[in-house]
């Protein structure tokens, strides 16, 4: 079986309801310090990231650790919000982290079902540094939980799946904490 590292990027400049793809804040850079030097040892691993800028600067010091270029996955980018309005943003993120996906549009059961083909397809031991909502559309798969939000990664949180090409089975569930937007 395959090992799929799950990392929520490191903590952003500015919330998800506040600017529409912020880089990382003091803290987060920080953060992402800490995370390759704590899976550092792991790799080098493939390493796919999210077109967002969070995290790819999340990635940049595992990435210069290994010497190695990160892929961009576009995939396993941030959900797919209906407005461009950043406070509308923010509502409907929080009004649909309470429902399950079978309640939302074919738009982002789509999305959902896009973030698993990714990490379904790797075909060994990958990094993927994403989001909170990807992370449990992920974790959701492996547990057989059909809700929209049921765990909540922190930031730089490492969730570990093993693929087994039609599923994915949870190893161990990344550090949890709040999340400024939900």
């Amino acid at each position: 079986m395959i090992t799929l590292y799950l990392v929520r990027h490191g903590r952003a400049a500015a919330g998800w309801d506040a600017d529409p793809d912020p880089g990382l804040d003091h803290t987060g850079e920080a953060q992402a310090r800490a995370l390759a030097q704590a899976v550092g040892a792991l790799g080098p691993l493939e390493l796919a990231v999210s077109p967002m800028r969070r995290t790819r600067e999340t990635a940049a010091p595992l990435a210069r650790q290994w010497a190695a270029e990160p892929r961009i996955e576009p995939r396993i980018s941030e959900i797919a919000s209906p407005t461009d309005d950043l406070e509308a943003r923010g509502r409907w993120l929080r009004e649909i982290a309470g429902r399950e996906w079978a309640e939302l549009d074919d738009g982002l059961r789509r999305w959902r079902d896009d973030v698993l083909a990714a990490l379904l397809e790797a075909e060994e031991d990958t990094v993927f540094v994403t989001h909170f909502i990807a992370i449990n559309a992920a974790v959701g798969l492996a547990v057989g939980n059909d809700r929209v939000v049921h765990c909540r990664p922190d930031y730089c949180s490492v969730t570990v799946l093993k693929s087994r090409g039609d599923g994915l089975e949870l190893m161990q569930l990344g550090a949890q904490a709040d999340t400024r937007v939900l």
